[in-house]
Order: C-alpha cells, then structure tokens, then sequence
C-alpha cells in the first residue's frame, strides 16, 4: 500500500513538473554547449593557403647588380630614364637615351613614367648575371633564353634598356614604333631597343627568347 502512495505521489502535478523543468534545464545545457562548439568553430580560421610566386628573369630583378655598384651599371629603385647621369643611362647609345626621353616625355602626359631596372651594365656585371643564370636555370642552353654573354649582350654595348613592368613597357608596346623603340624579344616584354626604321615600317616582329637573335649567335 505504501509503495502504492509513493507510485500515485510521483504522478501527482508536482512531481511532473519537476521531472519537465529538469528535462528543460539539460536540454538547454545541451543547447548551450552546441552553440559554443559553433561559435568556436566559426572563430577559427581556416588554415592559411601558401601561394609561391614563379621565379623573375634574371634581367627584370632590379636588385641585381646592388654587389657592383652604379659604376657597374646598377640602377638604384625608382630610377627614370631621365637619371641620365648614372652610368647606366650616361653609357647607353646616345641615339636609344634621346628617344627614350622623347617617349617618356609624352608618356607623362598620360600618365606613365619608364621606370628602369637595367640598361647599360660592364662586362663584368654581365658575366656574372649569365653565371647565375646557369645556376639558377639548370643549363647554359636555358640560361641563354633570358642572359646574353658580355661579348654579344646589347646591354654592354648600350643598346638596350629595360624598364620596370609598371606601365613603361606596355606604353612602349602601344606607342613606341612611332619613337624607333621596339621590344625585340617575346620572353622579355621589358626589353627595348632602338630600331630607327620603325617610325615608317613599324616593329619588326620579335624573337621568341634572345637565344633565337642571330646577332647572339657568336
């Protein structure tokens, strides 16, 4: 009969309620910690992705040359071809530096300035740019695709310029026929030189890298 009581007691409203507000309380725990494992997911970043940028032709670094000084040719940041008084630009053939001038005078006006990252660079800057190149491509064949020897590159003998990939070298690709200034090789858009004729006949088309420029081929 007692046990009869307690069975009829734990029916009673009281006791339901009891037993439903312990029910909402774990349920809510539950819920509060689902809602915490969330948050903290959410918070958390996802793991960060590493993007490895391809390697710089030798010729369009333009901290190469630092080690040899501007009596070498090297041109220090934010040099235009109007920093005639460097070597660099002093040294180029007299003919190419007047129409760069010309074309970068006018390129101003829309708002381009040829920055450069090389031009004319001793036989011993370039020895050495054609031995890193080796090093750094594998073979003196792929190292000719980029790096000219001293004794045929148009750098040391001042016939060529190149500007930084800002603007300059697409203004020329646009423009620079009108000024005889021609990029000559398809790997090197940076890469000008004087072509006189091209006022009248236009750029010649040019060569794939410079291992293909018959006038290397010494």
């Amino acid at each position: 009969m007692l046990h009869h009581r307690h069975a009829l007691a734990s029916r009673t409203p009281a006791a339901r309620t009891a037993r439903r507000t312990r029910t909402a309380l774990a349920l809510a725990v539950v819920a509060a910690a689902a809602a915490g494992l969330a948050a903290c997911q959410a918070s958390t970043p996802p793991p960060a992705t590493t993007t490895v940028a391809p390697p710089k032709a030798p010729a369009d670094r333009p901290d190469r040359g630092a080690r040899d000084g501007e009596a070498a040719g090297h041109v220090p940041d934010g040099t235009t071809v109007f920093d005639d008084a460097l070597p660099a630009l002093a040294n180029l053939d007299p003919a190419l530096l007047a129409a760069l001038q010309a074309a970068a005078a006018d390129a101003e006006q829309d708002g381009v300035t040829f920055f450069v990252n090389s031009a004319w660079r001793s036989a011993a800057y370039q020895d050495r740019l054609l031995r890193e190149a080796v090093a750094q491509y594998g073979s003196a064949a792929e190292a000719a695709r980029w790096v000219a020897s001293a004794d045929t590159s148009s750098h040391v003998s001042g016939d060529a310029v190149d500007l930084q990939q800002s603007g300059g070298s697409q203004w020329v690709a646009d423009h620079g026929a009108a000024y005889g200034l021609c990029r000559v090789y398809a790997n090197e858009p940076w890469h000008v030189e004087l072509r006189p004729d091209a006022a009248a006949q236009g750029c010649p088309e040019p060569y794939a890298d410079p291992s293909q420029d018959p006038r290397l081929q010494q």
